[in-house]
């Protein structure tokens, strides 16, 4: 059962996203809140394996929220999935940064809401879609000079060129395929690159490949 937690100051937004995860057998919401501040707290309290955050809220955004529950060593289990009205809303890089596993537009079609709950239960980012990789190329297009990459060193060659296709918004299937490697051999190397650059999940990677000038945006 994934256990989710909603955080809109909306109540019809909310009952609407409540409505449509409860009908499924293997997602239960566990809890609402109408700040980001009563959020980190149910998080704290339940414990639940994907947050819904409304990137606006008042007293605490999405941001400030994403960043307290990220920052907590007991809330490591917790995947934070930042809710926006915008494609390229530009707060929603900044919650990458903070440790969110992705985003969603509120307009997305039920049964994608539901497969990205279920993507960002199981550890993945959500960072496949078009749209995210139009955020990302935005946001760092301007990025501040790359200072060297602090961790860049300790990756192998093979770890950096994976890190190169997950930033490009490739899945473990595609990447095995793109190198012509093994799935499992994928996922050691992701775990591996994440290890060494203290990342939490892909979405880090992703900021991380950036930020660091790995990758730039537009590259293939």
């Amino acid at each position: 059962m994934i256990r989710v937690l909603l955080a809109d100051d909306q109540p019809l937004i909310r009952a609407g996203f409540r409505a449509l995860l409860d009908c499924e057998d293997d997602i239960e919401v566990v809890g609402e809140a109408g700040n980001g501040g009563e959020a980190v707290e149910l998080c704290r309290e339940l414990r639940p394996e994907v947050a819904l955050l409304d990137v606006r809220m008042p007293l605490l955004d999405g941001i400030q929220a994403t960043r307290k529950i990220g920052s907590d060593p007991e809330l490591n289990t917790v995947r934070v999935v930042i809710l926006t009205n915008y494609a390229l809303d530009e707060y929603v890089f900044a919650a990458l940064r903070a440790g969110a596993a992705g985003f969603l537009l509120k307009d997305i079609e039920p049964v994608e809401l539901l497969q990205s709950v279920r993507v960002a239960a199981r550890g993945d980012a959500l960072l496949s879609p078009s749209v995210t990789r139009r955020l990302i190329e935005e946001y760092v297009s301007t990025p501040p000079r790359p200072v060297a990459g602090p961790g860049l060193e300790r990756l192998t060659g093979r770890e950096g060129e994976v890190l190169r296709l997950v930033a490009a918004g490739m899945s473990n299937e595609e990447i095995a395929g793109h190198l012509v490697i093994s799935h499992a051999t994928v996922k050691t190397h992701v775990s591996r690159t994440m290890t060494k650059l203290g990342a939490r999940d892909r979405a880090q990677l992703v900021v991380f490949a950036y930020e660091s000038g790995l990758v730039t945006p537009g590259s293939r």
